[in-house]
């Protein structure tokens, strides 16, 4: 009886010792659970972090295009720019299939030209203009863009000289009509669209393709004169 038990217990053991090695087979075989990474953790703080913890952000509001800058920017006021357009009307207006200073653009460059030029040329042309319209406003009761061509005249024509390219009038009121004149037919003169009309009368001429372009030109349209590309060309 006691032999039997004890084959039993050897047959046991030996049953048990053979399972183990499968079991921890089976036990490797099966993947480990995955351990998910640890959440990012902020930095720590720094010394060039100092206070940022305790700033606060500033209310965000929605802002208006027009409260923020102009949408249509120029150098001269809109009382001084409407003075500017009825003299290149007056001055260089079309005639013969030649484009006048305002189909030029005459007045857009010049409004730039100035804003542009050193603070002297600048302060002589807004004084013109502003003396100019006050006279108009003062003799006929309306800014000089509202007066007749006739009208125009009688402001304009005691003060026009003939003078040297290089010795203009010297009393600054004088210098500025003259100088304003010989300006607006000389941006209307280098004008692209001048220079197509001098194209379309087959009157070529060697600085054909040379003239002064709009602000921020875009050079890449399609149809640029490579010429004009290359070259602004204006003696205002």
């Amino acid at each position: 009886m006691q032999r039997r038990d004890f084959v039993k217990a050897i047959m046991a053991a030996t049953a048990a010792s053979a399972a183990t090695p499968a079991a921890l087979a089976q036990q490797q075989a099966a993947p480990a659970a995955a351990t998910p990474p640890p959440p990012p953790t902020a930095p720590g703080p720094v010394p060039w972090m100092k206070g940022l913890m305790e700033a606060k952000p500033l209310p965000i509001g929605s802002l208006v295009a027009d409260s923020v800058a102009r949408s249509d920017a120029r150098f001269l006021t809109e009382r001084q720019f409407s003075t500017l357009r009825r003299l290149c009307e007056i001055f260089q207006p079309p005639m013969k299939g030649y484009p006048g200073a305002l189909e030029a653009g005459v007045p857009e460059f010049l409004d730039f030209l100035i804003g542009v030029s050193p603070a002297e040329r600048q302060q002589s042309f807004q004084a013109g203009l502003n003396r100019l319209d006050a006279e108009a406003q003062q003799r006929f009761g309306q800014p000089l863009a509202a007066v007749t061509a006739a009208q125009a005249d009688q402001l304009i024509r005691p003060w026009l000289r003939t003078w040297m390219s290089d010795h203009p009038p010297t009393e600054p009121y004088e210098n500025f009509i003259n100088l304003v004149h010989e300006d607006i037919r000389t941006a209307t003169e280098n004008s692209q669209v001048w220079s197509d009309a001098v194209r379309r009368s087959g009157k070529e001429t060697p600085n054909v393709d040379l003239y002064w372009y709009p602000v921020d030109p875009d050079l890449h349209r399609d149809g640029a004169p490579s010429l004009a590309l290359k070259s602004t060309h204006t003696k205002a």
